[in-house]
């Protein structure tokens, strides 16, 4: 991870974090844990799970923390590198679910002009 961009995570950044927002934090803290405890999804799936979605929204922390966190729950590299490719599938799928956007303005364009030339 890059100096430059993002700080390395540290007692001093968790300790300032704490005392800005304590309830926060706690209440932050429980709700990670009640996610990625053992339930219908296996620890493991959801910290595939959480390797690809920290991938879309490119955090570098979640994609360091989940690559670690799916490696303890047992998952192979394979297996987090699948998670990533699934991850850039649905991410330039949704650039390619949204070029109908792009083409429904291209066409009320094109009649807007043709109104304007007849």
């Amino acid at each position: 991870m890059s100096r430059d961009l993002f700080p390395a995570s540290s007692a001093d950044i968790a300790r300032k974090r704490r005392e800005l927002a304590p309830r926060q934090l706690e209440a932050f803290r429980a709700f990670s844990a009640a996610c990625f405890a053992e339930g219908e999804l296996p620890v493991k799936v959801k910290q595939l799970i959480a390797v690809a979605v920290a991938h879309t929204t490119q955090c570098p922390y979640c994609i360091h923390g989940h690559t670690e966190g799916a490696l303890k729950a047992g998952a192979s590299e394979a297996e987090i590198m699948e998670a990533i490719w699934v991850a850039a599938e649905m991410r330039a799928g949704g650039a390619y679910a949204h070029s109908a956007l792009a083409i429904d303005t291209m066409a009320a364009q094109a009649e807007r002009n043709a109104a304007g030339k007849s």
